[in-house]
């Protein structure tokens, strides 16, 4: 029963939290031996007449009868006696048809005495081991016939039924699995809603996007229309409201001039504009060097240097405690960064191969997710310090180049990608694949929809309640898709070359991408293809082609640290209340490339790793 199991793991997760290891194993060893069976009908039916009465177990037959007993209430208990005493007739006939007269004898030593003080009528039963043809005896002969087998297994199995589903009371933690299928099934029927209003929505599209065309062709100086209208949608998905500005009601001139009609792209309904040049740049896009900027004013810094090879990513947890990094040597090490905080959860994970992303369950510090280069998703449980699932993708998808984990639903995201010959990292990539995986029963939910042979997606971003995710792809595509229906909403080419990196602004009003080439974009959500902030971190193509650059925003949404060819990484200030430090600051130096980074979820603490081998935590004022 998919309730039973559900209230099972529910307890092993409980035992496994409070450290009850003990018990957790008599728990798995009592599961082993469940007598009841899950309480499943055809599975007690089997173990009656398929193990127990076949085999000779009596001693286990009335322990099972016994235990019923017990699950029923008391208006019931002469019923199921008159069953139990079938059922042990049975045994004697069945012992005599298989000549195992000594079975009987053993059964009569054993429980006889037992018998005769519940029910006189089994006296007679005790001189059927010297009968010589017991079947044809008047007493005994309708036990030996089919028509009885037939009879009895219909009413206990109508018997089961009745009981199980009305009179066996029903634990709490079973009830909580019935409330979770009932609320499953509501959100089954709230996705269906969405899906057909998704469709209403995308029908409106259409018709909007067909009057702007007609008013632009026909006034091309003066039209004025909405804003667009998916950047609307997306606002309304996370529950925000839309205040239209005048300047959110023009068309850029690029997408209605006469010489370039195919400078806005009409897919699935949405208009996107393309990004041919960076004119709509803002004018302090023009970045100075950052190896210019002035380095930060560290208050305390700790490095680890417990890897062999190049780290290869690196991530803070759910509350910040812990860290898990990652490298090239096929190890992922999950240490804290505070001497004072406990280390019960530092381990060392052996997985055999390169690790390519981490990610942490959004709720708490208990479960790390690990992808590896040889398309394979382990989900380690920190407190319990073992892989609790190893997943597989499709053959032909090696590459696990992003994992992302709802901050609302027990789900995540893997984005996967095939493999072709390149000389360097992204021509090593092929097609994408986007699955959706359940945390509950460890499977794959979904797949969703990027159309035929989708470049590879690198890197992907929830919202705050997780109803959209942002996905950016290495042909410089940006892609929204609305979870509640898997379907992709919108989508605008961002950059001329692959995207790397990608993450939504604290106020989720806009969205940040890191471009391989070293441009970096905050994206207007409420005016869609509106560049609100940029900067060009400089790019050695020689060493960048090794690995893919990343890009973390502090928990105040006004610190973008990125990832660097250089031994120091560029943190650019994203306010523009940041007077002197408004271009930004680099960080402290490694003796090597800094290939990740992150920034603690609550407090002014940003993590680096290294080509060096190290990985170095750095606590600002």
């Amino acid at each position: 029963m998919e309730h039973m199991k559900f209230a099972e793991e529910l307890v092993r997760e409980f035992l496994v939290f409070r450290g009850f290891t003990n018990t957790l194993h008599a728990f798995e060893k009592e599961l082993a031996t469940d007598i009841g069976m899950g309480f499943q009908v055809d599975k007690i039916l089997d173990l009656f007449f398929s193990v127990y009465i076949p085999k000779f177990e009596a001693e286990k037959l009335i322990d099972l009868l016994s235990f019923f007993k017990r699950c029923v209430s008391s208006d019931l208990t002469s019923v199921i006696s008159k069953l139990e005493q079938s059922v042990l007739r049975y045994y004697i006939v069945n012992a005599l048809k298989c000549g195992r007269k000594d079975k009987v004898l053993d059964f009569f030593g054993a429980f006889g005495n037992d018998l005769l003080g519940r029910d006189d009528t089994w006296s007679s039963w005790f001189a059927i081991p010297y009968l010589r043809h017991p079947h044809l005896n008047p007493v005994f002969r309708v036990y030996f016939s089919e028509e009885w087998f037939r009879a009895l297994h219909l009413s206990i199995r109508n018997f089961l039924s009745e009981i199980l589903n009305a009179y066996v009371r029903k634990p709490a933690l079973l009830k909580i699995s019935f409330d979770a299928e009932t609320i499953k099934q509501l959100k089954k029927e709230i996705k269906q809603l969405n899906l057909r209003l998704s469709q209403s929505q995308m029908l409106k599209e259409k018709e909007s996007i067909f009057l702007k065309k007609s008013v632009a062709e026909e006034n091309v100086s003066t039209s004025g229309v909405g804003s667009d209208a998916s950047a609307i949608m997306l606002a309304q998905l996370e529950g925000r409201e839309v205040n239209q500005s005048p300047d959110d009601t023009r068309i850029d001139k690029s997408c209605v001039s006469e010489d370039n009609t195919d400078a806005c792209i009409e897919d699935r309904g949405f208009i996107h504009p393309q990004v041919s040049s960076y004119d709509s740049i803002p004018s302090e896009a023009i970045s100075p060097n950052a190896e210019d900027f002035a380095k930060v004013e560290a208050i305390h810094q700790d490095s680890f240097l417990g890897h062999t090879g190049p780290i290869t990513c690196g991530r803070f947890s759910a509350s910040g405690d812990n860290i898990a990094s990652a490298s090239t040597d096929g190890t992922v090490r999950i240490w804290t960064h505070d001497s004072t905080m406990a280390a019960t959860r530092n381990a060392t994970i052996y997985c055999g191969t390169e690790i390519t992303s981490l990610e942490w369950e959004c709720k708490s510090d208990r479960l790390l997710l690990i992808g590896t280069s040889d398309g394979s998703i382990k989900a380690w449980n920190a407190d319990a310090k073992r892989v609790v699932c190893d997943l597989n993708l499709p053959n032909g998808f090696p590459s696990v180049l992003d994992l992302k984990c709802s901050p609302v639903e027990p789900i995540f995201v893997s984005a996967a990608a095939s493999e072709r010959k390149g000389n360097e990292y992204f021509s090593d990539l092929g097609y994408a694949l986007l699955t959706v995986w359940s945390m509950r029963t460890w499977k794959a939910a979904a797949v969703l929809p990027l159309g035929d042979e989708p470049p590879a997606i690198t890197s992907m971003s929830f919202n705050h309640n997780g109803k959209i995710l942002a996905a950016a792809a290495t042909d410089g595509m940006i892609h929204m898709f609305d979870m509640s229906a898997g379907l992709q909403v919108t989508g605008w080419p961002a950059h001329e070359s692959a995207i790397t990196s990608i993450c939504f602004g604290r106020d989720e009003t806009s969205i940040f991408s890191l471009g391989a080439d070293g441009n970096i974009f905050e994206w207007s959500l409420h005016n869609q293809g509106k560049i609100l902030w940029s900067r060009n971190c400089y790019r050695n193509a020689e060493n960048s082609c090794n690995w893919r650059h990343e890009m973390a925003l502090d928990a105040d949404g006004k610190k973008l640290l990125v990832t660097s060819d250089s031994n120091t990484a560029p943190i650019y200030s994203v306010s523009n209340t940041d007077g002197a430090q408004k271009l930004g600051l680099q960080t402290l130096s490694h003796n090597g490339s800094i290939t990740t980074v992150d920034w603690h979820p609550t407090s002014p603490i940003f993590l680096t790793g290294s080509s060096d081998h190290s990985v170095r935590v750095t606590w600002l004022d």
